[in-house]
């Protein structure tokens, strides 16, 4: 199902009890943006609340974001949980063990060499590294979005390796056939999280792959702000909105 208007209820309480394996996002939903993406860090309180539901969900909470595994453990201090970086190039399962997609180094070289090229033309543009992924940030100049837009396409066209991720003032380059979705599936498919009721909160279009798969395990899918269309299920407005919620959840489950 796709809302076409702001329409989504906000999430129940209810909606997270001790059979739920729980996935977030980090940049928008559990962290407010931020011009320079290195520059953010958790509100006070959130990771005493993370930390909680976690263990009331038998460790079945784990982090699916775009930034790199690497930059998730420098922001959140939690190397032994779960995760998914790069949107989900790079997989760490609940033991601790990293599975990374086969990645054409040669292309990516040359593609991150355009992409840094492209930047040089526009002052003020971010070049974010992934490691296995590149991509240009314009939210501190956001009159260059329309141009990257432009651009962003023609250059992905030349690199059929790799596949165009638009985001929020973003636009990432990434290796083909790997989403939020494929990482999800892949966590719901081992223990911690196996056999349990996935649901995922959100804010972008990259996390529109993951509302899918939750959505066809009878799962529940949270979008973060207004943007629509999506597939999401229910609503929050704000990263703010979020934590609140999660406490919510956390005094009900404890």
């Amino acid at each position: 199902m796709t809302a076409d208007r702001d329409t989504l209820p906000r999430p129940p309480v209810d909606l997270i009890d001790s059979r739920t394996a729980l996935f977030l996002d980090a940049d928008g939903t559990l962290l407010a943006f931020a011009d320079d993406p290195a520059a953010v860090a958790p509100a006070d309180g959130l990771m005493d609340t993370l930390d909680a539901l976690r263990r009331e969900l038998g460790g079945a909470v784990a982090l699916v974001s775009g930034r790199a595994i690497a930059g998730l453990d420098a922001i959140f201090h939690r190397p032994d949980w779960a995760a998914a970086g790069q949107h989900g190039l790079e997989r760490r399962d609940d033991k601790g063990q990293l599975v990374t997609v086969p990645v054409d180094e040669e292309a990516l070289a040359r593609l991150r060499a355009t992409v840094h090229a492209v930047a040089a033309e526009l002052p003020g543009v971010r070049v974010e590294d992934k490691s296995w992924s590149v991509a240009l940030h314009c939210r501190e100049h956001p009159r260059f979005e329309a141009e990257l837009a432009r651009r962003t396409p023609e250059i992905a066209a030349a690199f059929p390796g790799f596949e165009l991720q638009p985001g929020s003032y973003v636009f990432e380059f990434k290796p083909r056939g790997m989403d939020k979705g494929v990482a999800v599936a892949a966590f719901l498919a081992e223990a911690p999280f196996a056999g349990r009721r996935p649901v995922y909160v959100g804010d972008d279009l990259t996390d529109e792959h993951a509302f899918a798969v939750v959505n066809e395990r009878g799962g529940a899918s949270i979008r973060i702000g207004t943007r629509t269309p999506s597939q999401a299920t229910f609503t929050l407005s704000s990263p703010a909105d979020v934590h609140n919620w999660l406490d919510s959840v956390k005094s009900r489950l404890m």
